[in-house]
């Protein structure tokens, strides 16, 4: 018995220090960490022409002269992404405010199927298909994601209008794979990156 009981304190510890590390409560909020790939702030970003839900071709040479807020995001299966493509799309007056001309959003998979989802979800930003995600790989969104690099993760890249990269954050990146950042988290992140530039 009393080999028993002392081997009893030694399970109760194993068995405390086994559960899982509690999360933030529900409704807190939680800062999103975030890295910053490359090409990065300083750099020229890299042109692409891609397909639009909305037909035909778009150019990131087609905002020259203009500040472009690309969202690189993981797509169809990505719910929390929609929410804040929404999110991003109601916040047109504070995005305005910050220097942001136009949100242009990027993802891989088929064109009419995130049409469809743009649609189903009632959203009016621009969305490109980035099929093959070349455009991905050639920003390097695609290694923040959970799904490896076969999708991307959840990358903001702030292009100004001579074509430079003013502001990046890649928020998807292990451990914590982030796949929604509170609009007030993004845009005091882009003000505080873009002084440090």
């Amino acid at each position: 018995m009393i080999g028993v009981l002392s081997v009893l304190p030694a399970i109760f510890f194993v068995t405390l220090n086994a559960q899982p590390t509690p999360s933030a409560p529900t409704g807190a909020a939680v800062a999103a960490s975030y890295a910053v790939g490359s090409p990065g702030p300083g750099e020229k970003a890299p042109p692409f022409s891609l397909p639009s839900t909305a037909g035909g071709i778009v150019n990131l040479s087609d905002y020259r002269g203009k500040s472009v807020l690309l969202f690189f995001h993981e797509g169809i299966g990505c719910q929390p992404c929609w929410d804040q493509i929404r999110d991003l799309t109601a916040a047109d007056e504070q995005l305005t405010s910050a220097g942001i001309d136009e949100l242009v959003t990027i993802t891989s998979g088929p064109v009419d199927l995130i049409a469809q989802k743009m649609s189903d979800d009632k959203l009016t930003a621009l969305a490109l298909a980035d099929t093959r995600l070349d455009v991905s790989i050639e920003y390097d969104a695609n290694k923040y994601g959970m799904m490896g690099d076969s999708r991307n993760g959840h990358s903001f890249v702030l292009v100004g209008p001579t074509g430079d990269i003013e502001w990046r954050a890649d928020y998807g990146g292990a451990p914590d794979f982030t796949m929604y950042v509170p609009l007030e988290q993004i845009l005091s992140d882009m003000q505080d990156g873009r002084l440090a530039s």
